[in-house]
């Protein structure tokens, strides 16, 4: 399996579960605030994993394209 395959699909998980979280507090599953709060951290971790990976991902774009990265401590080839 291709790795941006492999992101691609974690990236799905990922967002499916936060949406199915969020529909489930949308439409009142929320009982009692420890389960509130309880659901309210899984979303957050949720997001936090997207971001994380979308960074990586830009990083790692970043130093595939020739130009796009200053690398200051360099010597001038010769």
């Amino acid at each position: 399996m291709d790795e941006l395959t492999f992101i691609d699909k974690v990236r799905k998980i990922i967002r499916m579960r936060h949406d199915d979280i969020v529909s489930a507090m949308a439409s009142g599953a929320v009982d009692n605030m420890e389960k509130y709060q309880y659901m309210l951290g899984q979303i957050r971790t949720y997001q936090y994993l997207s971001q994380e990976i979308s960074s990586l991902l830009n990083k790692k774009e970043q130093k595939d394209n020739d130009g796009t990265v200053i690398d200051i401590n360099s010597k001038p080839k010769n």
